[in-house]
């Protein structure tokens, strides 16, 4: 009978010690983010689990994070506005706010009349030069149900991923003159007005009696070295009520460049053999539009694209 009891009680302490652990490494919103604009457009839903961000003809919404992070595998969860969503753009990216030299990652989520589907558009820019757009259609209904999107950084390579396809590479080629993103970046979402261009060239305008427009947001823990976190073996999460969004200087930032870090280590330089598959079968089949291609607008190809 003492055995059963011990071996009882061993359990519920284990129980107990793995809930504990659990809880600790899956963050609410308010443990990693702030609301940065469009307060009263956004709701917190699951105890702060999922975020909430409209728009209506006041204003959009939109969210940060606290710190800035110098390399990671960052994600969000989305669902996006459904129905007539024409000129409205819902969009996820990690930006170093330095103004002309800044540099950005770009997931925009350009929405359409209904019954035509979304056009994703990526974008990198690099000491402020962008003009690097790619548009994709998806394989899904995005405003259907919950997907992933996530954005790799390391020094070798940036990878933009839906769910577990990557879907745009950015090789790190510094060699042959090509600016990288390696300022410090905060991670943003928001939802705002881009009826200007987003859908039809800016000739499809926003349908305001569809309003309010809603984007659903997940998952805000988050996989990346901030810019004044010492590297470990595991994820360098962390979680602080204190916002910093201040450029690291090179020897905190050369910090965020550490193999400890395990996107930053060798399997992660280049795509394996199935991603490298899949990313094919994006190009092939899912892209209408790569500035690579578009010899009107670039008669000699940008140095990073294929000769």
């Amino acid at each position: 009978m003492g055995s059963y009891c011990s071996l009882i009680l061993s359990l519920l302490v284990f129980v107990f010690v793995f809930g504990c652990r659990v809880v600790a490494i899956t963050p609410g919103f308010d443990d990693n983010y702030v609301i940065t604009w469009g307060d009263n457009n956004v709701l917190h839903l699951d105890q702060g689990r999922t975020i909430q961000l409209s728009m209506d003809k006041s204003s959009g919404s939109g969210f940060a994070s606290k710190l800035s992070y110098g390399s990671g595998y960052f994600h969000l969860n989305m669902k996006l506005p459904a129905k007539d969503s024409a000129g409205v753009v819902t969009a996820f990216y990690l930006t170093s706010h330095d103004g002309d030299a800044h540099d950005e990652l770009d997931f925009e989520f350009l929405g359409n009349r209904e019954g035509k589907p979304y056009i994703l558009q990526t974008n990198v820019f690099a000491n402020g030069e962008g003009n690097r757009e790619q548009r994709i259609l998806l394989w899904f209904d995005p405003t259907a149900g919950y997907h992933t999107y996530k954005i790799l950084w390391n020094p070798h390579q940036i990878v933009f991923y839906v769910d577990q396809i990557p879907i745009r590479v950015f090789k790190n080629n510094r060699k042959i003159g090509v600016d990288y993103p390696s300022k410090p970046m905060q991670i943003e979402a928001s939802l705002w007005d881009g009826e200007s261009w987003a859908t039809d060239g800016g000739k499809e305008k926003i349908n305001w009696s569809m309003a309010p427009f809603k984007a659903y947001f997940r998952g805000f823990n988050i996989d990346g070295c901030s810019s004044s976190s010492p590297p470990s073996s595991s994820s360098s999460y962390k979680s602080s009520s204190s916002s910093s969004s201040s450029s690291s200087n090179t020897d905190d930032q050369s910090v965020c460049y550490s193999t400890k870090l395990w996107w930053n280590r060798e399997k992660y330089w280049k795509l394996t053999p199935y991603e490298q598959k899949a990313y094919e079968n994006v190009k092939n089949y899912y892209m209408t539009y790569d500035y690579c291609s578009d010899k009107p607008r670039f008669p000699k190809p940008p140095p990073e694209c294929p000769q």
